[in-house]
């Protein structure tokens, strides 16, 4: 099926003269979203919209960042469009081709990026060829997902991928099972995120700690502790899908399990030998990596038509 592929920019209200382009700038100038919105060929009638919310650091519109070509989450809005479903996926502020005004790291909460994807929700209910607008959020965008799917009262929420405890948990467990990881390496990063989580910043970091928690990041880290996505997930007063692969190297299956047991009338899909980037792959660590960067291998069989399934079922 062929599709139409619109180009848009967020916040505000400047139209382009091209056709289907638009550009929106917010009111307070602090930054520019750019986004790509692909329109399934249909005849007539509304359409369901979806939109996709990549996961954590650098990772672009496409499933993309600069050291790695994956191509999985622009996969996913073809294989929707070719179901008759339209979709809307966008680079995060500072990545891609979305700016800020500040480059200061340390200005970055958790709450900006889900307020940016609340402001796409409401600009698509306010067009009139959609139907209803679903949130699928993936790894990271699981979360900034339900939070913006809440604030904005979308029609039905996904959690591709997504954590279901928070992330201290995860960060201590992964530090933890490291064999090649000292005590003392362990004990300082669980007392680093104790802190933060007390909503403290930390000035002496261990140096092997410093990517995960320089002083530019710490801010960030301590909204992102605030919150608990399966007490998240439980409080949306919507429908709920969650979908997590078996061989993702990156989320356990505990963690879509914790999800389920939080929200229990929410669909469950366990998809055998999927991986993070939403491919076949292998349990073997390096075999696994290896498939992240073939963007040309096509995503899990049993993936699109699960979701097709659940968004045509979402009123």
């Amino acid at each position: 099926m062929r599709y139409l592929l619109y180009s848009l920019f967020v916040l505000s209200i400047t139209v382009t003269a091209q056709p289907g382009e638009y550009t929106y700038t917010d009111s307070t100038g602090i930054r520019i979203l750019q986004g790509t919105l692909l329109y399934p060929d249909v005849k007539k009638g509304k359409v369901p919209l979806v939109l996709i919310i990549a996961g954590s650091g650098p990772t672009d519109r496409d499933g993309n960042n600069r050291q790695l070509k994956s191509d999985y989450l622009k996969l996913l809005a073809e294989g929707l469009a070719q179901q008759g479903i339209a979709s809307f996926r966008y680079d995060k502020r500072g990545v891609g081709k979305s700016t800020m005004k500040t480059n200061r790291e340390d200005a970055l909460v958790i709450e900006d990026f889900s307020s940016d994807a609340a402001d796409w929700i409401r600009i698509f209910k306010s067009d009139k060829r959609f139907k209803n607008i679903i949130v699928l959020g993936h790894s990271e965008g699981s979360l900034l997902g339900m939070l913006a799917a809440q604030s904005a009262r979308a029609n039905g929420f996904i959690s591709l991928a997504g954590a279901g405890r928070p992330i201290d948990e995860i960060l201590k467990e992964q530090i933890k099972s490291n064999p090649f990881n000292p005590e003392q390496l362990v004990r300082d990063n669980e007392s680093i995120l104790d802190s933060l989580k007390a909503g403290f910043e930390v000035k002496q970091i261990n140096p092997l700690l410093q990517p995960l928690y320089r002083a530019g990041i710490q801010p960030y880290m301590i909204s992102w502790l605030k919150y608990d996505p399966a007490k998240l997930l439980k409080g949306l007063n919507m429908p709920c899908m969650i979908v997590q692969g078996s061989t993702d190297i990156q989320v356990a299956v505990k963690d879509a399990e914790r999800l389920k047991d939080a929200r229990p009338d929410a669909r469950f899909l366990l998809i055998e030998g999927m991986n993070h980037v939403l491919r076949d792959a292998p349990e073997e660590r390096m075999a696994n990596i290896a498939v992240y960067s073939q963007a040309e291998k096509p995503l899990s069989s049993a993936l699109i038509p699960a979701l097709v399934e659940f968004i045509r079922s979402v009123k």
